[in-house]
């Protein structure tokens, strides 16, 4: 076919003729490059200034579509309508082009300086974020160092400190302790403190009237409410006395395994109000909670409980108080005593009074403008609110929508609940909340900080979480052995037990032989000796934990041994301590219950797999060793790894059911359970387990 010759050139319009004029060459500089169709054609070369005019009558059709008909510098100007016009950005980028040619290159940018702060640890991304560098950079550097690294690793403060140089930074160290909230206390000014309510914790013994005491004391708030069964709910709460003045309590457990949370009552609180049983004198956990408050450097007043019985004996538990160091008024030293009656209501206002004129004497002052600090009392899981914390706050106001951290774990404060269950928008200082929206559960005795915001927030905690972590596998047994045996003793089952005996030497030497008993798989743990009956507060702690009382030569009382058969408390009685140590070996080898002793009576191989049925399988089996037994105890092993172990469903040789096949003879075997994966090859055994009583 003929190719047709391409039509001359409309002449240009005048402004059009001007400026062809200044380059008349524009046009044949760019040479036109052929179609593939090979129609000669040219196509436009993109950003030219003119192009090859259409031919007549054809349409640019793709120029028109871009365009959508819009209106260009060209169109206006009555240019071609094929011809495609740059755009502003084009034209800028080509003048800054053409500029930089005829002066010569700019003069390049001025390097920013940062001060960059690195940890002791820092990934080699995150310190290239902090330098504003390309983390492709700091890799090609380490490199040359001799130290092939990505940019995910961590380096450490020294080979970030070369690096923040190289790039001409300046560099900033920081520790990961620095991280962490300042656990120093700062002091507030004089003019910005306010009285506070005391902190008044109760402690004793087991069975010496803390609870009742408590519950008479709370009698005595005029604004109660709903707090009946308060000091179970949240272990605090808070007095408003006659005056309106208040007064915050804490509860403390009695039972010796809480001695670590009497402890921290210790550390928290203004002053210790020690509760004895006028009937029962000095126990060991009365004598624990004086060494306890003596430690924490906290004034103490004695309350003497239970003066109404008719064996009540004030002046001899002040008298066994000076065997403590703890020297009473009346003795002529320094430590306010009050008798008192839990039961009949007497003495109260007498106590009260002394606590309001210990804390007088104390001036117990706390800032309130200020952010929130306190102490975690206790914690735990709510099914319905999630983890939820009780804090005494210490200093400053705690508000509801502040983020704080409490030891390892962060959070906002969703709601605050006071003692009496009700809701409340903040809490000052020396009062006790419950606080809801915290991360996870944190530890009793946790500080609880305000802090800016979550972000600082979570920080904190994650390091406070890393600590904890290092502590755990730092603190690793050095060799395999010593691992080994701590892992055993932590396995070893606990035997509770409470001793008493008619003299001390009987007591020592009972307690020691029963200590010798204990194996790596159960431990004998004395919860309690004595010497002396046994009584109600020894039954009671017998029963917190389970444990049965051993008596030698001695007796119950007629109330303990009503609290014992209440309790299912098993109270034993022995005169020979042989006798005693045999039943306590008896009894510890009895809680570990009986050893399983297990004894292979015959193993077949597995040589073809049958359908059988539906779902299941058969085995053809050759007795190797032994007896298969129909009735005992079956498993399969698969190269000594067991993949089935239940029994055997049918037993059969040459289509006949029968109850056993001896070694060098051929069966067919079905399972229970539909069990299918059966290979040839894959082993059978039978085995029968016998149960022993075990002896220690």
């Amino acid at each position: 076919p003929e190719i047709p010759k391409p039509a001359p050139a409309p002449a240009p319009a005048p402004a059009q003729a001007q400026s062809t004029a200044s380059a008349p060459t524009a046009a044949s500089a760019s040479a036109p490059r052929a179609t593939p169709s090979g129609s000669g054609q040219a196509t436009p070369r993109r950003g030219a200034e003119t192009s090859q005019p259409a031919r007549p009558g054809q349409r640019d059709r793709k120029g028109e579509e871009r365009r959508g008909g819009k209106l260009t510098v060209n169109r206006a100007l009555g240019g071609e309508e094929g011809a495609r016009a740059r755009s502003l950005a084009a034209l800028k980028r080509a003048r800054e082009k053409e500029h930089r040619r005829h002066v010569g290159g700019s003069a390049p940018r001025e390097k920013q300086v940062r001060d960059v702060v690195v940890p002791d640890a820092i990934t080699v991304q995150e310190l290239a974020n902090r330098m504003a560098e390309k983390g492709a950079d700091l890799v090609k550097s380490l490199f040359k160092m001799g130290m092939p690294v990505t940019v995910n690793q961590t380096i450490d403060q020294d080979t970030a400190e070369l690096l923040v140089t190289e790039f001409g930074h300046n560099i900033t160290r920081v520790s990961d302790s620095d991280v962490d909230l300042s656990t120093h206390e700062i002091e507030d000014a004089v003019e910005t403190l306010k009285p506070r309510p005391p902190v008044v914790t109760i402690m004793g013994h087991v069975d010496h009237g803390k609870t009742s005491l408590l519950d008479a004391l709370r009698g005595t708030d005029v604004v109660r409410g709903e707090a009946g069964g308060i000091t179970q709910h949240i272990g605090a709460y808070q007095v408003t006395l006659k005056d309106k003045s208040k007064i915050t309590f804490l509860d403390t457990p009695g039972h010796e395994a809480f001695s670590e949370m009497r402890a921290r009552g210790a550390n928290v609180t203004d002053i210790v109000v020690l509760v004895v049983a006028a009937d029962d004198g000095l126990m060991p956990q009365t004598i624990e909670a004086i060494n306890h408050t003596k430690a924490a450097g906290v004034p103490m007043i004695v309350a003497i409980n239970k003066v109404d019985k008719p064996e009540a004996n004030p002046q001899r538990i002040r008298e066994r108080l000076l065997e403590h160091e703890v020297v009473v008024e009346q003795m002529g030293g320094d430590v306010q005593d009050v008798e008192v009656s839990a039961l009949k209501k007497t003495g109260l206002d007498e106590l009260i009074e002394k606590i309001q004129i210990q804390a007088e004497l104390m001036e117990l002052r706390a800032n309130p403008d200020r952010d929130a600090e306190g102490t975690v009392i206790e914690a735990k899981l709510d099914k319905g609110r999630g983890p939820v914390a009780t804090v005494l706050v210490t200093r400053g106001t705690l508000r509801v929508g502040d983020v704080f951290v409490a030891g390892a774990e962060s959070g906002k404060v969703r709601a605050l609940v006071n003692d009496k269950g009700a809701q409340i928008k903040e809490a000052g200082p020396s009062m006790p909340v419950e606080i809801l929206g915290i991360s996870g559960v944190p530890s009793a005795g946790d500080p609880l900080q305000v802090v800016e915001n979550e972000a600082r927030a979570r920080e904190v905690a994650a390091y406070r979480a890393g600590v904890i972590q290092d502590k755990r596998t730092t603190n690793a047994p050095a060799s395999l052995e010593s691992m080994f045996s701590a892992l055993k003793a932590n396995q070893a089952i606990e035997y509770p037990l409470v001793i008493k005996a008619d003299t001390q030497g009987t007591v020592e030497a009972i307690v020691g032989a029963v200590n010798k008993i204990s194996t790596d798989e159960i431990k004998a743990r004395v919860l309690h000796s004595g010497v002396g009956g046994i009584t109600e507060s020894d039954v009671t702690l017998a029963g917190a934990s389970g444990a049965p009382i051993i008596g030698f030569n001695v007796r119950a009382n007629a109330k303990a041994r009503e609290i014992a058969e209440r309790q299912k408390v098993a109270l034993k009685y022995y005169d020979v301590i042989y006798d005693l140590i045999d039943e306590i070996r008896a009894g510890m080898a009895g809680e570990l219950g009986p050893e399983a002793f297990e004894t292979v009576v015959g193993r077949a191989e597995i040589r073809e797999v049958f359908s059988a049925g539906k779902h299941g399988k058969a085995a053809g089996l050759l007795v190797v060793d032994g007896v298969i037994r129909k009735a005992l105890k079956a498993r399969i092993t698969r190269e000594d790894v067991i993949i089935y172990q239940g029994e055997i469903a049918s037993l059969r040789r040459f289509k006949d059911d029968v109850a056993e096949v001896r070694a060098g003879l051929e069966c067919g075997v079905t399972f229970t359970q539909n069990f299918t994966d059966i290979k040839p090859g894959d082993f059978l055994e039978t085995f029968e387990v016998e149960l022993r009583e075990r002896t220690l």
